[in-house]
């Protein structure tokens, strides 16, 4: 079947032209750092968002992990949200491989932390206590996009207050492309960022951990440590490459795909509309009709996230095309329809 796949970014598949920038480039033992083209990534990465090194490694996870794991050592913590990736969604590594304690804070709307909040949370110096180190931020935060001055601000505050910074910016590029800005122009404000190439940008695997030359020399060993180290990965070093090359502005198309796809399920009755941000779609069904409803869908060759609460959220990406997000309000509306009659 030809699927609809709004499950999320991470599902897209290499280009026919991703595929063919992969077929022929020079590879070497990447643990020697002898990979031309992983090293060619790296530089290109480290250059553009304006930081010394860069490392390529397997997944988001990782990286953020390698970060945390060098700007913090054994009884440390770091101040993070309450529903960020790196604090929810990781396997809680920074604690069980880091031994680095998360102090969440509770976000705004907006995917911010508030800075009084944060300021609340930083430990004084004290043996009872664990040493705030970190402060992480997350852009996009469920597809919000963080406002340019907030980060001005958390940048000042870490600064004044001797934090380390830290951005997830698995999607940055969606928010920079949102934002109208580089992508440089929000990294500027972090001494590290992390950066995903097989969501959006659509490359088959990999993220990128930028920050300082000594940063990025214990996250070298770090990746090491945790099983990372990989050898001739300049193929998939390529494909982020070509993905950077050719795939950025485009995710302009996936908002705007986001925002056709908001717009018409707004219209659908017995369908509540959440909200859009960037590639995301939040929608809210009767818990009661989830699982028909993800049954129906699947029959109209539609695959989302169904779990157990009924706030839906549906990506759009680059294999996600109009005809699909036709398709898609076509299956909604027939599901809600039948449900009314």
């Amino acid at each position: 079947m030809d699927w609809v796949d709004l499950r999320s970014d991470t599902v897209t598949t290499p280009t026919a032209a991703m595929r063919a920038a992969m077929l022929d480039v020079p590879v070497g033992d990447d643990v020697y750092g002898e990979d031309p083209t992983v090293n060619a990534l790296q530089q290109r990465l480290a250059d553009e968002l304006g930081f010394e090194a860069a490392l390529f490694v397997p997944s988001g996870t990782q990286s953020n992990l390698l970060a945390l794991m060098s700007h913090c050592e054994r009884g440390d913590e770091y101040l993070v949200g309450m529903d960020a990736h790196t604090y929810k969604f990781e396997g809680g590594g920074a604690a069980v491989l880091g031994s680095i304690q998360p102090q969440p804070i509770v976000q705004d709307a907006d995917g911010s932390l508030p800075l009084d909040r944060v300021a609340a949370a930083i430990k004084p110096v004290d043996p009872h206590f664990a040493r705030t180190r970190l402060l992480a931020l997350e852009n996009t935060w469920h597809g919000r996009v963080l406002p340019m001055d907030y980060l001005e601000a958390a940048r000042e505050f870490a600064r004044e207050r001797g934090l380390a910074f830290h951005l997830d910016g698995a999607r940055l590029y969606n928010a920079a492309v949102a934002a109208g800005v580089p992508a440089r122009e929000i990294a500027r404000h972090f001494d590290s960022v992390s950066v995903c190439l097989s969501k959006g940008l659509g490359a088959p695997v990999g993220s990128v951990l930028v920050g300082s030359l000594a940063l990025i020399d214990k996250a070298r060993r770090w990746r090491k440590v945790t099983g990372g180290g990989w050898r001739q990965a300049g193929m998939l070093a390529a494909a982020g490459l070509h993905a950077l090359d050719h795939h950025v502005a485009r995710l302009a198309d996936d908002h705007a795909r986001a925002a056709t796809l908001a717009r018409q399920l707004d219209a659908v009755p017995g369908l509540r509309l959440l909200g859009q941000h960037t590639n995301m779609v939040f929608v809210e069904v009767p818990a009661e009709r989830l699982r028909e409803l993800d049954a129906h869908l699947r029959q109209a060759g539609i695959r989302i996230s169904i779990g157990y609460l009924p706030t839906l959220r549906l990506v759009t990406h680059l294999d996600v095309d109009d005809a699909g997000i036709a398709r898609t309000v076509e299956a909604f509306a027939r599901f809600f329809g039948e449900q009314a009659a």
